[in-house]
C-alpha cells in the first residue's frame, strides 16, 4: 500500500510540474522579440538613385506594415559599400537597423584584404529579395549577331576586343571575366568611372563590348546604337524578349547577375527576422510590387533565411576563384 501512495503522489508531482512548465512566460524558454516602437532604418550602402537605392524604397513600407512603423532609408555611400555595411555590423540588434546589401557584399572578401566586418558572422541574412540579369551588348559596327559569332570574332581579332566596365571589381567586371574564362575569349578591360560613362564610351566606338543592366542599356538597345547579344537570366527578360539567355547561345556557366538581399546585426532575435522575411514574401507575390520591379529589370526570388545564409558563403567561394584567376583586386 504504501509503494502504491509513494507512486501516486509522484505521479501527481510530476504532473504538477509540467503543468506548472507550461505556464512559465514564453521569454523563459524562447527568444524574446523585440519591441519595434520607433521607425525602422533601412541603410543602403550607396547613394540615392542607384538599383540598390531603388529597390529597397519599394520595399521598405511592406516592412513598416508588419510592425506599424515607419521605415526610413538611409543612405551611407563610400567604401565600395563597406561603409554602410559596416554601420549594419555595428548597429544593436534590436530589430531597429536593418540593411540592404548587393553584390558586393558577395565578391568584397575576395577584393578587399581586410574588410572591416566578418561577412560570414557580423551578420543576420534575412531574405535574398531580387536579382537583376545583366546583358551583353557590342557596339553595331563588330560583325557579330550572337555570342558564338562574338567568340569568333574576339579569336580572330585577339588585339582588337575590349571591354569596359563600371571599375576595377565591379559586378559588370565580373561578368566579364566570368564569361571570358568560359567562352576562352581575349579581351583587354578597361575601367570606367562608372556604367553610364562605359555606355557612352561602347556607343562612340571606343570600346568593343559591355555588360549592363537592361535598363542601363535598354534605350541604346531599342534606337539601334547598341546590340544585345545574350541576357544572363535563366528565362529570357519580358524587357528585351528578343534577346536570348547565355544558356540558349550555348553558355550555360555565365550566370552573372546582380543581387538584393536584407541583412541584420548578428544577434537580432530570430522571431524578428522571421517576421520581416514573411513580410517581404508576401510582398514578392503582390501584382502591384512585381510589376514595379517588372518594369525595373528585377527578377525576384525569396525564400527563407536559412535559404539565403547557405546561399551567400557559396556565392563566395564561386566568384573568389574568378576573382582570383584573373588576378583581380579593387581600386
Amino acid at each position: 500500500m504504501k509503494a502504491f501512495e509513494l507512486r501516486y503522489k509522484l505521479c501527481k508531482l510530476l504532473s504538477f510540474s509540467a503543468l506548472l512548465f507550461t505556464l512559465l512566460p514564453a521569454s523563459s524558454h524562447a527568444q524574446p522579440q523585440p519591441q519595434i516602437n520607433k521607425p525602422i532604418r533601412l541603410i543602403v550602402p550607396y547613394a540615392p538613385g542607384g538599383a540598390t537605392d531603388a529597390l529597397a524604397r519599394l520595399v521598405a513600407p511592406y516592412v513598416g506594415e508588419e510592425f506599424g512603423q515607419q521605415v526610413v532609408i538611409e543612405n551611407r555611400p563610400g567604401g565600395g559599400s563597406t561603409i554602410g555595411t559596416l554601420a549594419v555590423a555595428k548597429a544593436e540588434p534590436d530589430g531597429l537597423t536593418i540593411g540592404m546589401i548587393d553584390a558586393a557584399f558577395i565578391t568584397n572578401p575576395s577584393l578587399i584584404a581586410k574588410l572591416p566586418y566578418d561577412t560570414l558572422k557580423d551578420f543576420a541574412p534575412i531574405v535574398f529579395v531580387a536579382t537583376s540579369p545583366l546583358v551583353l551588348v557590342v557596339n553595331p559596327s563588330i560583325p557579330a549577331q550572337n555570342v558564338k559569332e562574338f567568340v569568333a570574332y574576339a579569336k580572330a581579332n585577339p588585339d582588337k576586343v575590349t571591354f569596359g566596365s563600371a571599375g576595377q571589381g565591379t559586378g559588370v567586371h565580373l561578368a566579364a571575366e566570368q564569361f571570358r574564362a568560359h567562352a576562352g575569349v581575349p579581351m583587354l578591360h578597361v575601367p570606367f568611372k562608372g556604367t553610364g560613362e562605359a555606355v557612352t564610351q561602347l556607343v562612340g566606338g571606343q570600346i568593343t563590348a559591355i555588360f549592363s543592366t537592361q535598363t542601363g542599356a535598354k534605350s541604346m538597345i531599342d534606337a539601334g546604337r547598341l546590340r544585345a547579344l545574350a541576357i544572363t537570366s535563366q528565362k529570357r527578360s519580358d524587357l528585351l524578349p528578343n534577346v536570348p539567355t547565355f544558356a540558349e547561345s550555348g553558355y550555360k556557366d555565365v550566370d552573372a547577375s546582380t543581387i538584393n538581399g536584407l541583412i541584420a546585426p548578428k544577434g537580432t532575435p530570430d522571431a524578428y527576422i522571421q517576421r520581416v522575411n514573411a513580410a517581404i514574401n508576401r510582398a514578392l507575390k503582390n501584382p502591384a510590387l512585381i510589376a514595379r520591379l517588372d518594369q525595373q529589370g528585377f527578377v525576384i526570388a525569396g525564400g527563407t533565411p536559412q535559404q539565403f545564409a547557405e546561399w551567400i558563403p557559396k556565392e563566395i567561394g564561386k566568384w573568389g576563384k574568378i576573382i582570383k584567376d584573373a588576378n583581380i583586386q579593387a581600386q
